[in-house]
């Protein structure tokens, strides 16, 4: 189910509400009480859930390799001309 989020035009409340698409747009601020919501574009978001869909399905190459406890090593800065130091 989408979630859209609203506006007020009087008092500036925002919420997001989790709707049906065939279902009527909101018109009542829950904030005020007066007709001025409006209905505002946002980011659409999605949630990957399971054990790794990208890991097990679609990556290419061979299978992650085992953690053999060995850590790596990062090279030296070059000639101390980076901002970690």
């Amino acid at each position: 189910m989408p979630t859209y989020e609203y506006v007020c035009k009087e008092c500036g409340h925002r919420l997001a509400v989790e709707q049906r698409m065939t279902e009527a747009r909101l018109t009542d601020c829950p904030q005020c009480g007066k007709p001025a919501l409006e209905r505002v574009l946002s980011a659409g978001g999605f949630a990957l859930k399971g054990s790794g869909w990208y890991q097990t399905d679609f990556k290419g190459g061979s299978k992650p390799s085992e953690d053999k406890g060995e850590t790596a090593v990062p090279p030296p800065c070059a000639g101390g001309a980076c901002a970690c130091h």
